[in-house]
């Protein structure tokens, strides 16, 4: 039991001089968002007390974390059946524990799977509830956003064309701009990214990011390794950056360069531990597999071709039920309204197609340039002033009124 848990953070009737938030993060990605929320919510009520589930960052921001946020981080519907008992319990115990306790206001951050059921439970209970990055809603189900309105009072989405599809369900959802456009500048430097990681400023640069899992890299490692060596083929003198996301997608990688059939041929590959980022930042063109990666390569404002595979069966599922409500799948394609990325999908994502797409924006000057205006204005439009933290810091706050004025600044 943590020191401040022992100081009276479960008692309710000890005089406290700020509200107290619960917040619960599911993964790496949510204690980031979670610290950074931590600082702009104690920017406003300087008193406030912050307990949950968290990691790290979180508990470097002053953070009363009773559990870790690695006893939510499980992956894969293997590993979650496993865990699902386990998972149960902790939901339960939290649901108790946070019912009693009667934070001001519940947060869950991302992790829709077991937040929106203790968000519900709380709810219920009387308790004001947030989540925070509203589920694809816009590609998985639509009608989920109703179900969503019954466990939380607010929605906070990173995308500008979420809260429209919240409104025609009843649901009170507030766009708060991303988090990652905050993390990019508007105009990149490319020579500075370059020069980082040891390339020649003048020389063409592809940017190679088969994923940021284990299960990606083995479905897609092959096939990406194999159409950077294709491209390398027509393009003397190219560079090739890949980016490894952790040490075993980088032991991954380092097997499939050796592997002369799936990318041996691929010329002095430079092979980084993370800086995803800034690899993107260095490159002409980015080759990628569909996921957050998108959104970062437009914030970097490089082209990019998008390649992903699911497992045959499981694509064929979610087909056959209709859960999948769009057959556009990168996010600068979803916020432009139309295709400005290349998407090679399941059997159209194959060496040959993709090396074909990143050749042709190699060979494409203009329409490279004409990428890059339209990716900062996109950029522009996930901005709300301020940062993504202190707009959903504010949302928040919008909850406690009339009670806000007792706890900040004047």
């Amino acid at each position: 039991m943590s020191a401040q848990h022992e100081r009276g953070v479960d008692n309710r009737s000890d005089p406290a001089p700020g509200p107290l938030f619960a917040l619960v993060a599911g993964e790496d990605s949510g204690d980031q968002l979670g610290a950074d929320l931590i600082e702009a919510l104690r920017a406003r009520f300087p008193d406030a007390r912050f307990a949950g589930v968290g990691g790290p960052r979180m508990r470097a921001g002053g953070f009363d974390a009773w559990h870790d946020i690695a006893e939510l981080s499980v992956m894969g519907l293997a590993e979650v059946l496993r865990h699902l008992p386990r998972l149960l319990r902790l939901r339960k115990s939290l649901a108790e524990r946070l019912t009693a306790l009667k934070p001001d206001v519940f947060i869950g951050i991302d992790a829709p799977d077991f937040n929106l059921g203790l968000e519900k439970r709380l709810k219920q209970a009387g308790i004001r509830t947030v989540h925070y990055v509203s589920p694809s809603i816009w590609a998985w189900r639509e009608n989920r956003a109703r179900k969503i309105g019954e466990s939380a009072d607010r929605v906070l989405c990173l995308f500008p064309m979420e809260p429209a599809i919240y409104a025609k369900h009843g649901v009170d959802a507030r766009f708060v701009g991303h988090p990652l456009a905050d993390r990019f500048a508007l105009v990149p430097d490319r020579d500075a990214a370059r020069k980082a990681i040891g390339l020649d400023t003048e020389a063409p640069v592809l940017a190679v990011l088969p994923g940021s899992r284990l299960s990606e890299i083995h479905r897609l490692g092959s096939i990406f390794l194999d159409a950077a060596r294709r491209v390398t083929a027509q393009m003397p003198g190219l560079r090739i950056v890949i980016p490894a996301a952790n040490e075993g997608c980088r032991l991954e990688l380092e097997k499939l360069l050796r592997n002369s059939e799936s990318g041996g041929q691929v010329t002095s590959p430079v092979l980084l531990d993370g800086q995803a980022h800034r690899a993107m930042v260095a490159a002409d063109v980015v080759l990628l597999a569909s996921g957050t990666a998108a959104l970062e390569a437009m914030l970097a404002k490089r082209p990019m071709v998008v390649g992903y595979r699911i497992a045959p069966f499981t694509h064929a599922v979610v087909k056959g039920l209709g859960m999948l409500k769009t057959n556009v799948y990168s996010l600068p394609n979803v916020l432009a309204g139309r295709t400005l990325a290349p998407e090679l999908m399941q059997g159209d994502c194959t060496p040959e197609r993709l090396a074909d797409a990143v050749l042709a924006l190699f060979r494409d000057t203009g329409r490279r340039d004409e990428l890059v205006h339209e990716f900062e204005r996109t950029h522009l439009s996930l901005h709300t002033g301020g940062g993504a933290a202190a707009s959903a810091a504010r949302a928040i706050e919008q909850l406690l009124i009339p009670h806000a004025a007792e706890w900040t600044q004047p």
